[in-house]
């Protein structure tokens, strides 16, 4: 073992900072699960010529409002990769805001997965973060989760 006296030698003992490889499967893909609120996105990108496809619908018929369809896109439009990358997703769970929200985390881990050098510039976007954000539960004696009763003076 080397000779750590301080803790400048501790990093050099370690050495660089692990560089994240590519993780593609036999048929070229990069797989990755995206989550938000009660919502779980399983996500598969490959080389292609952009295709979206949720649930084995076309992505603008299963996201049917703007909103959705330009959370999609954001990872895509930040990394610069319109039109490159085919992309298969099958969600489940929670409403369409959280789909959409747990597409956009797949797709942003499946591209850094794919292209590790895309990381750094999804992470400071903030995609690659998961939105841990869920609905309160309600507690007893309590009409919603805080929201207490009407108060009646008579």
């Amino acid at each position: 073992m080397a000779d750590l006296s301080s803790l400048k030698d501790l990093g050099s003992a370690q050495g660089s900072a692990p560089a994240h490889e590519r993780k593609v499967d036999a048929q070229g893909r990069s797989y990755a699960t995206g989550k938000r609120k009660n919502a779980v996105a399983r996500v598969w990108v490959k080389p292609g010529t952009g295709k979206i496809v949720i649930n084995g619908k076309e992505y603008s018929a299963y996201f049917a409002r703007p909103v959705l369809q330009m959370i999609l896109q954001q990872p895509i439009v930040a990394a610069a990769r319109s039109g490159q990358f085919d992309i298969i997703a099958t969600v489940h769970g929670g409403g369409l805001s959280g789909q959409a929200g747990a597409v956009r985390h797949g797709i942003s881990k499946a591209l850094t997965y794919f292209e590790p050098g895309l990381r750094s510039v999804l992470k400071k976007g903030g995609f690659l973060t998961r939105d841990s954000r869920v609905v309160e539960r309600k507690k007893y004696g309590k009409a919603k989760a805080r929201r207490s009763f009407q108060f009646s003076k008579r």
